[in-house]
């Protein structure tokens, strides 16, 4: 009776393809299963009949001309037998790899002028209201400020005199002053004010700022980037589901040291969320992590939309949305204990701030937030938030430097699965879509590097000099350290007015209970009855553990977040 042996083996190499399929194997360079010489010796000995395969392309073969060679990785069903080799189709699983090859790749352009877009500046609510705030969007340097009638503006940030930084200045009677030479500047851009100029002598026209439109929109301040003639209020960013009766959200302003690009992607990236966020947060576990399953629903110039589901759950439950040319939203519907429905919300705002940084309006909200929450004051709530930021900041940061590096769009250097990073694909797609004319940008297949290195558009002293000056309003920080744009302090507590507050609050209560305590220690020490002296001892005691509160207060405060198993690495 004839032996007959039945193997699997994995075969990487290039193959001669057809409408109909494979024709044959070309070259064959990795055998997995079998001991390397054991196919192609056994393809010698024996005619192969036949063969099936599944490429690690999505929809196999399909679209690959006649005759032409290409390089794919398959896997085979070898039978065996003393008279004949045969391969058979096996039953395998469809490969996880999203492949430039799958469908709805980018093959054009579409029309898309990303100047003419709203850009998310800051919150309204921490907008300083006696002093300008410099900030940037792509390559463009701006500056907001209130007039005296409480009116925003905002105008690009260069004198016109001798190009110094209006954000520098200071606003005096409702004027924007740039403290060079104190040209002063009202809302519309128009120069008010030259104290160099002779007495009777007009004011140049050409002395006037760059304006740029400013609205407010629920709680955000939003600038036009094109003329302010084209300005589309009908494309300004609105929320439905912020005027939801009972809604509730949680506001704040992260300053991130990487790429907008980079932000966006990890924002609309659940899979990494129970690996890297691990305990951070009840629901992230890494035990939790698995496959999911994930649903575009939505593509066009505006950008894309979707559902997404783990593996293990029974629908479709959580709907991301990418609106161009800033926006991720990620929105969940669910049904309370009672009956009544719910609805979660995380509405990302992100600014492309320049090269290698960018900033984050994040904003949670729901139906169903706990009326006690009310209660806790948000500098502890952003505790959470930072820590969340600072765990991928390294990595992400690490993402952002091998981009420039390597000069290469992604679908080169990414390994995406489509049960983790099909959201991730799409985006960088879109930007292979609407890229052009932006700045700088990274796209799935296409790449613009910006026209000045990041040393060019913000050299190490300057930035230094400037933010030390300024940043982000209110005077000089007059500390010994330059600003950090990696530290917790530096990346939001200046930007928040409740962490702000609470920070001096710790400071000043650290120092009013270690002067106490010492006060009470020395009083002990010469004090002659032992029950004083007891009760003194004690106050001291309590005096300096509160000092000892108030310095972690502070540390949480000032400090990033290090990962359990870094502490005490070299």
């Amino acid at each position: 009776m004839a032996c007959t042996a039945s193997v699997i083996v994995e075969v990487s190499g290039s193959v001669l393809s057809s409408r109909d399929g494979v024709r044959g194997v070309k070259r064959l360079s990795t055998v997995h299963g079998l001991s390397g010489g054991f196919l192609p010796a056994l393809a010698k000995r024996r005619p192969i009949l036949g063969m099936q395969c599944e490429t690690s392309s999505l929809g196999g073969f399909r679209g690959v001309s006649e005759g032409r060679a290409k390089s794919q990785s398959f896997r085979l069903k070898v039978v065996a037998d003393s008279g004949v080799t045969t391969i058979q189709e096996d039953s395998i699983e469809e490969d996880s790899i999203l492949h430039p090859e799958e469908e709805n790749e980018v093959k054009d352009v579409v029309e898309y002028d990303w100047e003419k877009e709203w850009y998310p500046m800051y919150l309204t609510a921490e907008m300083p209201k006696a002093a300008p705030l410099g900030l940037t969007v792509f390559d463009r340097e701006l500056v907001l400020f209130y007039d005296d009638k409480g009116e925003l503006h905002c105008f690009e940030d260069r004198c016109p005199h001798r190009l110094a930084k209006l954000s520098e200045g200071k606003v005096t009677d409702g004027k924007l002053e740039c403290l060079y030479h104190g040209w002063q500047f009202e809302g519309s851009g128009q120069c008010t004010k030259i104290p160099q100029l002779v007495p009777g002598a007009k004011i140049p026209k050409q002395a006037c700022a760059k304006a740029y439109e400013v609205k407010i929109s629920q709680g955000v301040v939003w600038v036009w980037l094109g003329d302010r003639a084209t300005a589309d209020p009908s494309k300004l960013p609105w929320f439905e589901h912020y005027e939801r009766e009972g809604f509730q959200h949680i506001s704040a302003i992260h300053e991130l040291p990487y790429d907008y690009s980079i932000l966006v992607e990890n924002l609309m990236d659940p899979a990494h969320i129970p690996i890297s966020h691990d305990r951070t947060d009840p629901s992230a576990r890494r035990e939790n992590a698995q496959a999911l399953v994930f649903e575009v629903t939505e593509r066009s110039s505006r950008g894309f939309a979707g559902k997404w589901k783990e593996i293990s759950s029974p629908s479709f439950t959580n709907a991301t949305r990418f609106e161009a040319p800033c926006i991720v939203r990620n929105d969940k519907e669910y049904v309370k204990p009672d009956g009544t429905d719910a609805h979660m919300s995380a509405v990302f705002l992100c600014r492309p701030a320049g090269q290698g940084k960018c900033m984050l309006i994040a904003r949670f909200g729901s139906t169903n937030f706990p009326g006690s929450l009310k209660m806790i004051p948000p500098w502890y709530i952003h505790i959470t938030s930072n820590t969340v930021f600072e765990q991928d900041m390294g990595f992400l940061a690490s993402q952002n430097e091998d981009l420039v590096k390597k000069n290469l769009p992604t679908k080169d250097l990414y390994l995406n699965l489509k049960s983790s990073d099909t959201w991730v694909s799409e985006f960088r797609k879109w930007n292979d879509l609407v890229g052009h004319g932006m700045p700088y940008y990274f796209g799935h297949k296409t790449i613009s590097q910006a026209k000045n290195p990041a040393v060019v558009e913000v050299a190490p002293a300057g930035f230094s000099a400037a933010a030390a000056s300024s940043y982000p309003a209110q005077g000089s920080f007059g500390e010994m350290f330059a600003r950090d744009p990696t530290n917790r302090y530096f990346r939001h507590v200046v930007h928040c007015r409740s962490c702000l507050s609470a920070l001096g609050s710790f400071q000043t209560y650290q120092k009013v209970a270690t002067a106490f305590g010492l006060a009470a220690a020395g009083v002990a020490i010469v004090l002659p009855s032992v029950v004083w002296r007891a009760t003194l001892v004690i106050t001291a005691l309590l005096a300096f553990a509160a000092a000892y509160a108030c310095s972690r207060g502070i540390a949480i405060l000032t400090k990033n977040y290090v990962r359990p198993h870094r502490k005490g690495v070299q």
